[in-house]
């Protein structure tokens, strides 16, 4: 994914999600991947988990040639809504923060790391495989995929700022990233199937993708059979969905329609976490979050919520940013998952302020934003799902 130097809007939004910049729309149909279930229940798509009874084994396709436990500890957490990030089999800050939440939700110990109690606490799931095999639908092949250009200028001359390649479009259905999916995929075909075949042939559709310091790979196809992280959780419930665009979005995100109220949530600036909290004060997500900078400090204090956009609009004002340039002009950005926002807005009682998605995920907890909160578009999707107008917020040093 590409980079980007302005990482949130300090523009308002109101309750009509309309006038300062946001129109509350989301992306063309057209341009989401994932087809939602033609059976009509669940709404997914058809890469959709399918987890075993308790105890039961899953059926996960093939066997892998590796067992990767972290990779399933980070699959685990995150079905349990404790977010490790980028699933990538490694501990970093999201995987210890996740652990952090685990353990506080469990009364354990919460130190962060993957100790003999927290394992045992853990165990009970694992009948969930760290990976699955899963088959690239056709539905994801019927978009355009296309570079993302680096100016707004250039930006706002789209229509959609969507996934640049049909290979990105499925680490970010994944919780992962293209280098892991290529290391899960070896020549193209699932880790543990016969890799000494012909790798898969790379598609036109994927082509002109600006990863230059990525060995050369084989480019995923449609109809292709590829091995993922076995992320759940992913359970859409149609008919509880009403804007059927977001519908589209969540089955695209590996997101589930079906999320526990937040009564409260707390992000912590030196540890760079928000939780979530029930009614009952009862810990139900956490996620790794990136928050202000020196220049755009992070405004601690308490703060509601006005109303959430979902794959929104941006209007970007250069006179807001103390690091735009002096030769930028304003510009009304297209909605997509590359965009400056991602895929949601959560707006704050706090003028300018909000909680949004990304085009980087792997930069969470790692970069600096403008003041705003900033998680993984599929965090702020499952969080967005979480919170209603009075749940309180509460920004913390």
């Amino acid at each position: 994914m590409r980079s980007f130097t302005i990482t949130a809007p300090l523009i308002a939004l109101s309750l009509a999600l309309a006038g300062c910049g946001f129109d509350g729309t989301d992306g063309r149909a057209a341009d989401q991947p994932g087809a939602v279930d033609r059976q009509g229940q669940s709404g997914a798509d058809s890469m959709a988990s399918n987890d075993p009874a308790p105890g039961k084994k899953a059926d996960a396709g093939s066997a892998d040639i590796e067992a990767r436990p972290l990779m399933q500890v980070q699959v685990v957490l995150e079905r349990l809504g404790f977010g490790p990030g980028v699933i990538d089999g490694e501990m970093g800050i999201s995987t210890n923060n996740a652990l952090h939440g685990f353990q506080e939700a469990n009364d354990l110990e919460a130190s962060g790391e993957l100790d003999e109690p927290t394992r045992t606490a853990l165990a009970r799931w694992n009948n969930i495989p760290a990976t699955r095999v899963v088959t690239i639908p056709e539905g994801w092949g019927q978009r355009q995929y296309r570079p993302t250009p680096d100016d707004y200028a250039d930006q706002a001359k789209l229509q959609h700022l969507g996934y640049e390649t049909l290979d990105e479009a499925l680490a970010e259905r994944f919780h992962t990233t293209v280098e892991v999916l290529y290391l899960l995929n070896p020549n193209g075909r699932p880790a543990g199937a016969d890799n000494t075949a012909s790798p898969a042939p790379t598609p036109v559709a994927s082509a002109g993708t600006e990863r230059s310091t990525m060995p050369p790979r084989p480019a995923f196809r449609v109809g292709q059979e590829i091995r993922v992280p076995n992320i759940g959780a992913d359970r859409i419930v149609a008919a509880e969905v009403e804007n059927k665009d977001w519908l589209k979005t969540l089955a695209s995100l590996g997101v589930g329609s079906e999320q526990p109220e937040a009564a409260r949530i707390v992000v912590d600036k030196s540890g760079g976490w928000l939780k979530a909290y029930d009614s009952d004060d009862k810990l139900i997500a956490m996620f790794t979050v990136t928050t202000g900078s020196e220049n755009d400090p992070l405004p601690l204090g308490e703060w509601g919520i006005k109303g959430t956009a979902y794959n929104p609009p941006y209007a970007y004002d250069p006179a807001l940013f103390w690091d735009a340039s002096s030769s930028d002009q304003e510009q009304n950005l297209p909605p997509g998952p590359n965009g400056p926002v991602g895929v949601v807005w959560i707006d704050l009682t706090k003028d300018h302020y909000g909680i949004h998605g990304t085009p980087e995920p792997a930069t969470i907890g790692r970069t600096e934003s403008h003041g705003c909160v900033r998680l993984t578009n599929w965090d702020a999707a499952r969080l967005a799902q979480m919170v209603t107008g009075s749940t309180k917020v509460l920004f913390q040093a």
